[in-house]
């Protein structure tokens, strides 16, 4: 199953300069939690800003680059369906991560979304999710963090997207 998990701060910011705009240490551990067991596919932008490879994690990179470098627990793909055809031999979940540009490309194929409410409006924020990407979903769980941060568990339920 498709999974998208993002935060989002109130306006549908989820970046500024090619990262996060904001640090959560709960944020992360919820993420972790989620993910670990899992494989996470991201585009080039977010593997960058990773550094290094989520342990526990199959990353899948989504890059069109003809040069990559090899890495453990790192499988480059060049486009959607390459990943969707992997979708019945993984164990787990595929969780989609980000950038804006990846979660648009999966939009019609994830079934679930995690989404975790920032508590601020990021000024200078230049990367956002689409206003209506709950379109078609409806909520079905939530979870309160730390640091005044909470988590709803969206499915799929118009499938007409």
């Amino acid at each position: 199953m498709l999974i998208g998990i993002v935060a989002t701060d109130r306006a549908g910011a989820i970046g500024r300069g090619g990262g996060l705009p904001w640090h959560y240490s709960a944020d992360m551990k919820f993420f972790r939690e989620q993910t670990t067991g899992n494989a996470c596919v991201m585009g080039r932008r977010t593997w960058l800003s990773l550094k290094k490879p989520l342990p526990g994690r199959l990353n899948i990179v989504l890059s069109r680059a003809a040069e990559v470098e090899p890495r453990e627990s790192v499988v480059w793909l060049r486009d959607k369906t390459s990943l969707l055809s992997l979708e019945s031999y993984l164990r787990g979940d595929i969780y989609v991560i980000g950038g804006a540009q990846v979660f648009e490309l999966f939009r019609e194929h994830i079934a679930r979304w995690v989404v975790t409410e920032i508590p601020l409006t990021v000024e200078d924020a230049d990367t956002f999710m689409p206003p209506d990407f709950l379109r078609g979903f409806r909520a079905y769980g939530s979870r309160q963090l730390a640091d005044e941060l909470k988590v709803t568990f969206y499915e799929r339920v118009d499938s007409s997207q």
